[in-house]
């Protein structure tokens, strides 16, 4: 991919692009999180998005973390709309026996995360993102070739032109260098639905 399109929206402790390869290091008591359950609101982990007005569309990267090493060090892809508007899908890690594969979705100002436990064996993860208008998909891979769906979910304000790339934080006292690579945007892999028939009005 040409990153010439891509800014930062907070810029991290760090951070290279080196031969299609991106690094960031993160900053301590970094992250996204909107009220639910926690009744905070966390809105200064480093963003590197572009822009597109496609509505179809599929991006992928790869990531390393195998320099996580703290409790909720995360990195992964955003598609970052405003502070109320957002989602994000990552691993997170938890501690020495396991870390977290996950996801969250932001609208109007409220997150949900949806997780499930991976082995600390695993220290890179693939994720491709699908948009289609305004609903959007995420699966993860481990391979790149053979990828899992995680979640289908819907923008409120996910249509028109947005805003998505790669992200990593670190929300405690902690930093660590997440690495990014094997960038591709491609035509939309989510497929149309061949079922059911969409209800009319």
């Amino acid at each position: 991919m040409n990153f010439d399109s891509f800014k930062w929206i907070r810029q991290p402790k760090s951070f290279s692009v080196q031969d299609g390869i991106v690094f960031i290091e993160t900053l301590p008591h970094t992250d996204l999180w909107q009220r639910t359950y926690y009744h905070f609101r966390n809105d200064n982990a480093p963003l590197f998005q572009t822009d597109t007005e496609e509505k179809f569309f599929s991006f992928t990267v790869k990531t390393d973390f195998s320099r996580a090493h703290h409790r909720f060090d995360q990195c992964g892809i955003v598609v970052y709309l405003d502070s109320e508007n957002w989602l994000k899908a990552s691993v997170e890690y938890e501690n020495e026996s396991f870390s977290h594969l996950g996801s969250v979705v932001t609208n109007g100002g409220y997150s949900d995360w949806a997780t499930t436990e991976i082995g600390k064996d695993i220290t890179s993860m693939w994720f491709r993102l699908s948009r289609r208008e305004d609903d959007y998909r995420i699966e993860c891979s481990c391979d790149g070739v053979n990828f899992s769906q995680m979640r289908i979910c819907h923008m409120a304000k996910g249509a028109g032109k947005i805003s998505f790339g790669i992200y990593a934080c670190s929300p405690e006292d902690s930093s660590f260098v997440a690495e990014f690579s094997h960038f591709s945007l491609s035509e939309c892999k989510w497929l149309p639905h061949d079922g059911q028939k969409p209800d009319t009005i």
